[in-house]
């Protein structure tokens, strides 16, 4: 999905075997979803090749939940904007959602997976009470904002600063963002969320309370740092 995906377990070598289900897991969803790949279904729906109705049943799946999430965000989120159909702002998180629970029903406890800086954790690592995760500053690839304590939850961030302009806005430039990470319980949903709320410049963003406990960290053009006011993020320097 255009991207490297980390696992970080912490447990016996026995582990391994789960690992490498899960691995087998998003590479078969890779297969199916990646825009990338000419032969995926995604591909063969957004040329013609294939119809909505002969697709796969988790294709259908994935895609009446971008729709849903569409309207539950206003259109912030929008999987069919302009003329490609592209569901990769949720169903990358959704991916790795999928592996985690994997590991998770195997009886893995503690363990981290990242996919271009998208986390999902479960648990905390031996000896601390969570992960840390950094946020990066997105106009320098070697300094971070912040950091926040994840455990059994996720993070997504959108932003310009890894792929360039891949997310079309609505944002004018009093509202133009460089990056917005959300954490929450669901990393498919945080992964949505996170577009929505980039391309939208957070305007109008009222509809976030519709998903639950969901807190976003974003970034503005002129580097002032906004967030919801619980949201479990230490800045590096004092803001």
């Amino acid at each position: 999905m255009g991207t490297a995906v980390l696992f970080d377990v912490r447990g016996p070598e026995s582990e391994r075997g789960t690992v490498d289900r899960a691995v087998a897991y998003v590479r078969s969803m890779e297969s199916i979803f990646s825009t990338y790949q000419q032969d995926s279904e995604i591909s063969h729906l957004r040329d013609g090749r294939l119809a909505l109705m002969d697709a796969a049943p988790v294709v259908r799946e994935v895609l009446e939940r971008c729709d849903r999430i569409r309207r539950e965000t206003d259109g912030a989120f929008d999987h069919r904007s302009g003329a490609e159909l592209d569901p990769s702002g949720y169903v990358k998180g959704w991916a790795i959602e999928g592996a985690a629970r994997i590991m998770s029903d195997a009886g893995l406890r503690s363990f981290l997976i990242s996919a271009g800086g998208d986390i999902v954790a479960r648990g905390a690592p031996p000896g601390d009470a969570a992960w840390t995760a950094a946020i990066r500053d997105p106009e320098d690839v070697d300094a971070v904002l912040g950091t926040v304590s994840l455990t059994d939850s996720a993070i997504a961030t959108s932003g310009r600063y890894e792929r360039g302009d891949h997310i079309w806005t609505t944002a004018d430039n009093a509202n133009a963002l460089t990056s917005v990470s959300v954490l929450g319980p669901d990393l498919g949903i945080a992964d949505a969320v996170a577009t929505a709320l980039f391309a939208s410049g957070l305007r109008d963003a009222a509809w976030l309370g519709r998903f639950g406990d969901y807190q976003f960290v974003a970034v503005t053009e002129d580097r002032r740092i906004l967030r919801s006011p619980s949201a479990r993020f230490t800045p590096a320097t004092a803001q």
